[in-house]
């Protein structure tokens, strides 16, 4: 990998990571599309660590309330109904099933799940789960303007189940082309949820799957497998990146409904649908070998 096909990659992790368009598929679709190789399961994880990072400065008010409120929960009883301390335990729960996943799956994510036409299907299928979840939050929202204003629930009324729902909605993501952000918001949705805290929850939600994914990848670069100097670059150019991206979404979302986001996964999937079917792309292109 050379310097321009590491900025190119670090602009795209830092612009999708966030969106709920999945940015594992974008990594792959534009090396696929550039004749570049595919730069790998490790790549993008360690990319991710610069996302997050900017998820750590965005939320740090809100990640260091949560974390002094777990550790005080840790030895004082009565700090246990504490919702920020009860949020950081929901993170926890929450990153389980990601975690069982990620080991069990871990062949599978770095080969076949890389596989265009399950992405270009990933696409679509979460497009429309997407758009019906939103459908569905904007009726209740136009529904309810005229009840009481309790209708959608906040962070406040997260618990165990819904939690693990989340954490199972994440777990999704490790197909690329799912999308984590799309995945967990659209189950939010799905659970009365609005799209604020389910949004800022999918974020919150990330921070331990994420960087615990990239750290395991750092073997990678240890072991000649991922260039360092390039993926460093990247991972710089998508830190500050993705911090614009969600000072920007988290606006977005307060006003807009994911819509837009709707049309773009399902176009570009069958586009790329089409373009495999007609052999202009291989379904495998720039794929990685099994070493």
């Amino acid at each position: 990998m050379n310097w321009f096909e590491s900025l190119i990659l670090g602009l795209v992790q830092g612009l999708t990571e966030f969106l709920p368009i999945s940015s594992s598929a974008h990594l792959r679709l534009t090396a696929a599309f550039a004749g570049w190789a595919d730069p790998g399961a490790a790549f993008t994880a360690i990319t991710q660590i610069g996302t997050e990072a900017a998820v750590l400065i965005y939320f740090r008010k809100d990640i260091g309330r949560i974390l002094s409120a777990w550790f005080r929960s840790l030895t004082d009883k009565e700090m246990r109904s504490d919702q920020d301390a009860r949020l950081g335990w929901l993170v926890i729960v929450g990153s389980v099933p990601i975690g069982i996943l990620g080991v069990t799956l871990k062949d599978h994510i770095e080969g076949p799940f890389r596989d265009l036409r399950l992405i270009a299907t990933t696409l679509i299928l979460l497009g429309v789960v997407l758009g019906f979840a939103d459908w569905l939050a904007t009726r209740a929202q136009e529904g309810g303007r005229h009840r009481a204003a309790k209708e959608r629930k906040t962070l406040a009324d997260l618990g165990v189940r819904d939690g693990l729902v989340f954490g199972m909605c994440q777990a999704m993501a490790l197909i690329p082309g799912v999308s984590r952000s799309g995945a967990t918001i659209s189950g939010g949705l799905f659970m009365n949820y609005s799209r604020e805290s389910a949004a800022r929850y999918s974020f919150l939600l990330a921070i331990p799957a994420v960087l615990a994914s990239g750290v395991y990848e750092l073997k990678a670069v240890s072991e000649g497998h991922v260039a360092w100097a390039p993926t460093i670059f990247a991972t710089a150019v998508a830190f500050g990146v993705g911090y614009a991206v969600i000072a920007w979404f988290m606006k977005f979302i307060t006003t807009k409904s994911f819509m837009p986001f709707v049309v773009y996964r399902i176009g570009l999937g069958l586009v790329l649908l089409a373009l495999i079917w007609a052999g202009v792309l291989d379904p495998n292109e720039g794929a990685l070998s099994a070493d």
